[in-house]
């Protein structure tokens, strides 16, 4: 099948799940999140769950494992941790529950990162994987990189990744 049909064959709005990882915002300060949640609905998707966690290993684990679950998410969407800082444990979190990954999102991600900070990609931790046959993408919290993986990346390809994630369908 060509990459044209796999796209045509993906789904054409879906529901998201968007998980915030901050030890400082809450629901009226969470602007990454509310980033998300503007460009999901802008686009025409749908967000079927949103949550804000600590940055917290426990935490983090157990609330995009939530949505992984949830049988009204297709595709989990987390912003924030995603740096070097010793709080920011999202991406060492995620890369020890997910059941496999996708490199080709972070390496984009950074890609498209440095043509517009440069070096300074090399602190970002984006991640993309899989767990319970669900797509996960660790974001940073910077709605600048946000805005950039959304309409770079993200929404171009949700479809594609969902449809690919749920494998084919049954004859």
């Amino acid at each position: 099948m060509s990459l044209e049909q796999h796209k045509s064959a993906a789904p054409a709005r879906l529901r998201f799940a968007v998980v915030t990882i901050s030890d400082t915002r809450n629901t009226v300060t969470d602007r990454g999140g509310e980033f998300l949640v503007e460009s999901i609905t802008g686009a025409g998707h749908a967000v079927a769950l949103r949550e804000i966690v600590r940055d917290e290993r426990e935490e983090i684990a157990a609330a995009v494992r939530r949505a992984a679950a949830d049988s009204e998410v297709d595709l989990v969407l987390t912003t924030g941790g995603t740096g070097i800082a010793p709080r920011d444990v999202t991406f060492d979190t995620l890369r020890g529950i997910l059941d496999s990954e996708i490199p080709g999102f972070g390496e984009l991600f950074r890609w498209l990162s440095y043509r517009e900070i440069g070096s300074a990609t090399i602190l970002s931790r984006a991640l993309g994987g899989l767990l319970g046959g669900k797509v996960v993408l660790a974001l940073p919290g910077s709605p600048k990189a946000l805005k950039l993986a959304m309409d770079e990346i993200v929404l171009k390809e949700a479809g594609h990744l969902v449809s690919q994630a749920r494998g084919p369908k049954p004859q």
